[in-house]
């Protein structure tokens, strides 16, 4: 049973999807006007680098965008106007990753500019369902036609009708290119959205939630009368990832260490050139059998592992150590449980076997940013080499925390305590702060603290003693 969870709020939209209850992958997205992934833009060729075959596109903004190509196949000019595609965000110093040509992805078949043909997804596997698919679908001319795995749940109309529906964007995203005279945004809004709803819509989709009337109407158009499918409207007051208990989970992906049913851990830690993963045996040493409670724990943490790859977005090079199995056996019944636990991922992936080491290599290419990048930010107290969370994050959760201590109620009195590293970024816009936790009609009591114990503590004031013991720390507007 998969469930989707899509909240969007002033300047960032989440969607988080839940397999058999449990949170298996998170997608996030800043609303800053940078290039995303899935968006299509008119650009011009500024620069090429034959030595790397690489060409950098001017798309209108600050970074240009870089794309890779091959010299014997390709005949691009600088200054040539081109449509590309973002495959992946900006990164640092680096520019976003375009494509070309460009690919439109329905929910049955990707349309891309090239020799007339029909190509099969290989998971579609039914000779007979093939063989029909390939009889029934004609060509389009200039156009190649990709069916995707979907299709074999759809009909031969819906699929040709979807066809013919890509042909006419296709077709009007390079007629607005060809008249457009700068370089800019051609198509592509709320590309995230429509990305999540193919990947993950299918016959194991039960609930979607949202709460937004905009993201309403597009989940229910998608869904086209799926009777299959609960589409809920959250309207509470609370927001929909701290409701449904998301945001509480989030907030545990920072921490390095994953507990197993068995009693063992996982331990995931970041580098400079990669995410190492150790895997360690803990309470679960009741047996006195070492190498089976070897095997048992590694089998449980390789099926984990997976989940918070795909959780957290790790990508790059990550390697795991696991507890030291002697058998070719065990640690080939490893080996699967960890490419098994990543058969869902999109990222392209691939697991190395075992080193004579013990460690295990996992390759993940990159797709957008950790979920680290999004609820972390450099600790201007530590000069950068720290990190805490995102001013903003803390707001939203204390705005959250507020809204639950409330319910019902009509309390307007609250003391927060606030770790220090936080002190000039409040007191340098208290009213951002206090708008932003919905302050702004309350009497907030705030202390700054040096502790490591948490972020914030948060405690409503219900009697005039307790708001008579903190009133030095009201915080007033200048």
């Amino acid at each position: 049973m998969r469930e989707l969870f899509i909240e969007r709020r002033q300047s960032i939209f989440r969607i988080a999807i839940k397999e058999k209850g449990l949170l298996t992958e998170c997608f996030v997205e800043e609303e800053n006007n940078e290039p995303l992934p899935g968006e299509i833009y008119k650009g011009t060729i500024k620069n090429i680098v034959t030595a790397i075959g690489s060409a950098f596109i001017d798309i209108g903004h600050e970074k240009n965008g870089y794309m890779h190509f091959d010299m014997d196949k390709k005949s691009f000019k600088k200054g040539q106007d081109i449509i590309v595609e973002i495959i992946s965000e900006g990164f640092g110093s680096k520019g976003p990753k375009v494509a070309a040509p460009v690919s439109l992805p329905g929910r049955f078949v990707v349309l891309t500019r090239g020799k007339d043909e029909v190509l099969i997804s290989k998971r579609i596997e039914d000779s007979e369902l093939r063989d029909c698919l390939t009889t029934s679908i004609s060509p389009i001319k200039g156009f190649s036609i990709t069916i995707r795995t979907n299709a074999q749940f759809a009909s031969i109309d819906a699929i040709t009708e979807e066809i013919n529906k890509l042909k006419d964007i296709y077709e009007s995203i390079e007629k607005e290119a060809l008249y457009s005279l700068k370089n800019k945004k051609i198509y592509g809004e709320n590309a995230l959205l429509h990305k999540v709803l193919r990947d993950n819509i299918n016959n194991d989709t039960s609930k979607i939630v949202v709460d937004s009337s905009e993201d309403y109407e597009a989940v229910k158009d998608y869904i086209d009368g799926n009777k299959n499918i609960s589409l809920i409207m959250h309207e509470e007051v609370r927001s929909l990832f701290d409701y449904y208990g998301i945001e509480k989970e989030i907030l545990n992906l920072r921490s390095s260490k994953v507990n197993l049913k068995c009693g063992g851990n996982i331990v995931i830690e970041r580098t400079e050139a990669m995410y190492v993963i150790d895997v360690n045996s803990a309470k679960n040493i009741t047996g006195r059998n070492f190498a089976k409670t070897a095997e048992e724990t590694n089998i449980e943490a390789a099926k984990e592992i997976g989940r918070q790859i795909r959780l957290r977005n790790l990508s790059g090079i990550i390697v795991v150590d696991f507890i030291d199995m002697e058998s070719a056996q065990a640690k080939n019944k490893v080996y699967n449980a960890v490419k098994e636990s990543l058969e869902g991922d999109i990222s392209r992936t691939r697991v190395f076997q075992f080193t004579e080491l013990n460690l295990l290599q996992i390759s993940r290419s990159r797709r957008g940013k950790s979920i680290y990048d999004y609820i972390e930010e450099d600790c201007e107290v530590c000069n950068g080499h720290g990190k805490r969370l995102k001013g903003s994050y803390i707001k939203h959760l204390i705005k959250n925390e507020i809204i639950r201590a409330e319910g019902e109620g009509t309390i307007k009195d609250f003391y927060i305590e606030l770790k220090d590293v936080y002190e000039k970024y409040v007191i340098g816009d208290k009213l951002s702060f206090l708008r932003d936790i919905g302050g702004l009609d309350k009497n907030i009591y705030l202390k700054f603290i040096d502790t490591t114990d948490h972020y914030y503590k948060l405690e409503p004031l219900l009697f005039k003693k307790q708001i008579e013991a903190v009133k030095d720390y009201k915080l007033q507007l200048d």
